[in-house]
């Protein structure tokens, strides 16, 4: 997450987001700074407008429960245009996610004796 702070920082104070100010800027703060990880969002961010995206996600309204699960994976817009039948879709699935922290390694018990 500090990668992408650091890429919020450069862009606020308009300086060039690439890996050598990436780098300088997350040293600064003491984190431990991987060099794969600083290139692949370099990449990343290469063709996006970082001011629309912040744009865009703050007009995202909040929503509860396990929507805003949805919300937070990108699926927000799929969410409204679906109906419920997405919501409940995601509620079943952290419900079966639930179910299965709870058996304990039961299973690989039984499968490795």
């Amino acid at each position: 997450m500090e990668y992408v702070y650091a890429a919020l920082i450069l862009n606020e104070t308009g300086a060039e987001i690439n890996e050598e100010n990436l780098t300088e800027v997350l040293e600064s703060a003491g984190a431990d700074v991987e060099e794969s990880r600083v290139k692949a969002l370099v990449a990343a961010l290469e063709d996006v407008d970082i001011n629309e995206a912040v744009e865009q996600a703050a007009a995202v309204p909040a929503a509860g429960g396990a929507a805003g699960g949805a919300a937070a994976g990108g699926e927000a817009e799929e969410a409204d245009e679906g109906g419920e039948d997405e919501a409940e879709e995601a509620e079943a699935e952290e419900e079966d996610e639930d179910e299965d922290e709870g058996d304990g390694g039961e299973g690989l018990g039984q499968l490795f004796g």
